[in-house]
């Protein structure tokens, strides 16, 4: 990642030079009051982020965006900006920045660049699973965005490990809940959340325990059919798991084995996300 940050750093150092010399028509047609202001502050910016001064970088970008509005040199600051405001950790700066950035120029080459700031803004907050995942949430949906409108570009790769991360996130404060809930014998309270991660967050590490903790929650219920179904599921899928041989041996206790129910919402569920 930090390669590509540095790139596109060294990319603006190298847009300046050829702006000046192929685009300087054009830039001399922008109504300024002073015509040197706006590409003199945002050099200033690229100086100074060189030397490692990232604030001093970010008010000099943001200054060229306030004092020249809708101009070139303001939609290079508006990246630079929320580039220089995510290496100095002031993220809501950063994703304010960005979103602005896509919203106002969503078919510039730098708007892959700019929502993949806000995903990894928002990644860098994920707390970990005994706190509110809003954060996770919100990376999942700003790195998915990447992958969707962006998927030939060099940051949709990482974007799709990142969305990766988040869902499993997401899936282990399920368990997490899930788990305290069937400790607690609420049952229906531990269902609700395992069937959560069968249903919406299978690719995840976690789906093999939630199919083990629903057999152990339908068991518990008295609902056998059900437990047999997450029982053969999780053995049709994950053979060799150690939570199938747990899921085996549970059913076995009470007489019963692994059975597929092709009617139960188990079977529905799963083979609908992860076919064959």
């Amino acid at each position: 990642m930090f390669n590509t940050l540095n790139k596109l750093l060294i990319i603006g150092v190298l847009g300046l030079a050829v702006a000046g010399c192929s685009s300087k028509d054009k830039y001399e047609q922008l109504a300024f009051e002073e015509p040197d202001a706006a590409d003199k502050t945002y050099n200033e910016g690229l100086s100074l982020l060189n030397q490692g001064k990232i604030g001093k970088a970010a008010d000099k970008f943001q200054t060229v965006d306030k004092n020249h509005p809708y101009s070139d040199w303001a939609r290079r600051s508006m990246v630079m900006s929320a580039y220089s405001s995510y290496k100095v950790g002031d993220y809501d700066s950063a994703i304010s920045s960005a979103k602005r950035f896509v919203a106002l120029y969503p078919s510039s080459p730098d708007a892959a660049y700019a929502q993949y700031l806000i995903g990894e803004s928002y990644f860098r907050q994920i707390p970990d699973i005994t706190r509110d995942q809003a954060m996770s949430a919100r990376a999942l949906n700003a790195m998915d965005e990447v992958v969707r409108k962006y998927p030939d570009s060099e940051y949709a790769d990482d974007a799709r490990r990142k969305v990766q991360v988040a869902r499993d996130q997401l899936a282990g404060q399920e368990m997490m809940i899930g788990r305290y809930y069937l400790e607690r014998k609420n049952y229906a309270g531990a269902l609700n959340r395992f069937k959560l991660v069968v249903s919406d967050y299978q690719t995840t590490r976690h789906v093999e325990e939630a199919l083990m903790r629903l057999v152990e929650t339908y068991m518990s219920l008295g609902v056998v059919s059900e437990a047999q179904t997450a029982a053969a599921v999780l053995g049709h899928n994950y053979p060799d798991s150690e939570w199938y041989k747990d899921a085996y041996s549970l059913l076995d206790t009470g007489g019963y084995s692994p059975q597929r129910n092709n009617r139960s919402w188990i079977t529905r569920a799963f083979d609908a996300a992860i076919p064959g």
